[in-house]
């Protein structure tokens, strides 16, 4: 590959968190009893420093947003090509720092083909994970984010620590996942953002239909994933780094050219990116933050908010609905708005106006008080049955608006009078 990097990277010795892993850390699940499932240190998610595989790294001064793409891996399998790939796809990814850089850190041979079909692309920054039915390992970072009582709640396995990015595969994991996975954890995440999004009291999601685009874009998971590895990513850049005496400067190219936009440093440590429910809740508060910043989120609901309709909201009662309702009917007017839907528009008649079917609509609308103008109205619009009419503007009976038809007849042959003279 053209333009590799001329700075010394060497293989380093698996140790420090590899070290202190445990036997209770081998399989997927966690046993509901076990202290791997309270709340201190559920949920849980870490980070494995690229100081186990090189002696220094580069950094993007300006890194391109990350996008997953998902490789066939073959769990359980360990001959020497699949060895081969688990191995690359670790070393690429731990090189999360040098963001559309990495792919200089390998030779072309050091890359299998599936790899290097990517990377010969040109400077793009991507993460590698393994292709499964589940796609668990794209959204692990939003799974991992979930309380054990969101994730049972909605049947979701209790997973141990997930790790990011994707380092290794010992298992096929959609041996432990249900067949409805994705949909699973679409419903966990949203009711686990929903209340960033509608922090009104009292308005759950249950409280509105499936239509409702609020409650469709908290279930899109896709739309989530950007500013949860934006977070992720800001996460690590705290980290320390390791001493390994690479002094910062311009990164240099084997023909003997500079790498614009990257400079050379020690790798950093790795570690916990949060651990318990208390750093995980404030881990989707910076999620929401970040789909603010690059989705234009507040943007997006504001604008469902100012154009609601009834439909959105489910028959619950909630805070909400009840903002909508007033907004709509004017309560504290005592006015009741209505919407009436016409098969024509009333056009709006000048002095010059011709007189149609000896009648014009426009002018006597104008003599007739409120009720009895929705009541020509309704009529206009198709409405023809009294009971109909009585139903809509919420009269008991019907005679009611029988008696005002008798008062808008009389009016109207009044009106018609002064059109003689």
């Amino acid at each position: 590959m053209d333009n590799s990097i001329d700075i010394e990277v060497e293989d380093m010795t698996m140790t420090g968190e590899s070290d202190q892993m445990r036997d209770e850390d081998f399989g997927p699940l966690i046993e509901p009893g076990c202290e791997s499932a309270a709340p201190e240190v559920y949920p849980r998610l870490w980070n494995m420093s690229a100081g186990h595989m090189v002696r220094g790294v580069i950094r993007a001064e300006a890194p391109v947003r990350p996008e997953y793409v998902a490789v066939p891996m073959r769990s359980g399998l360990w001959d020497e090509a699949n060895l081969k790939l688990s191995l690359a796809i670790t070393k690429w990814n731990l090189l999360w720092e040098a963001s559309q850089f990495r792919r200089r850190f390998f030779d072309d041979e050091e890359l299998p083909p599936s790899l290097y079909k990517i990377a010969d692309q040109g400077d793009v920054n991507v993460v590698f994970v393994p292709r499964t039915e589940s796609r668990y390992h794209e959204y692990a970072p939003l799974f991992h984010l979930l309380s054990r009582t969101a994730v049972q709640r909605h049947g979701l396995p209790l997973l141990k620590r997930g790790q990011w990015p994707f380092v290794t595969q010992l298992e096929n994991i959609d041996d432990y996942l249900p067949s409805n996975f994705r949909d699973r954890l679409a419903r966990a995440w949203a009711g686990t953002v929903w209340r960033h999004l509608m922090p009104q009291p009292q308005s759950g999601i249950a409280k509105f239909t499936e239509d409702d685009p609020i409650r469709m874009l908290a279930h899109n998971l896709d739309f989530w994933l950007p500013p949860v590895t934006q977070v992720l990513e800001d996460y690590l850049r705290e980290f320390p780094v390791v001493d390994n005496d690479i002094a910062p400067g311009p990164v240099s190219l084997e023909d003997g050219s500079v790498l614009p936009g990257a400079t050379t440093a020690n790798p950093r440590t790795g570690g916990d990116l949060w651990r318990g429910e208390q750093e995980a809740a404030e881990a989707v508060r910076r999620t929401v933050e970040a789909a603010d910043a690059t989705g234009r989120l507040r943007g997006i609901l504001d604008a469902v908010r100012s154009h609601r309709c009834e439909d959105d909201f489910s028959p619950h009662w909630s805070g909400a609905r009840e903002d909508f309702e007033r907004k709509l009917y004017h309560k504290r007017a005592k006015l009741r708005v209505r919407f009436v839907e016409l098969t024509d528009t009333i056009p709006v008649h000048g002095p010059e106006a011709e007189v149609v079917d000896q009648l014009l609509i426009g002018d006597f609308l104008a003599l007739l008080d409120t009720r009895d103008r929705t009541i020509v109205v309704l009529l206009r619009s198709g409405v023809t049955k009294l009971t109909e009419v009585a139903d809509i503007m919420g009269y008991r009976s019907h005679s009611a608006v029988s008696k005002r038809m008798d008062h808008i007849l009389r009016q109207a042959i009044r009106f018609a009078g002064t059109l003689d003279s």
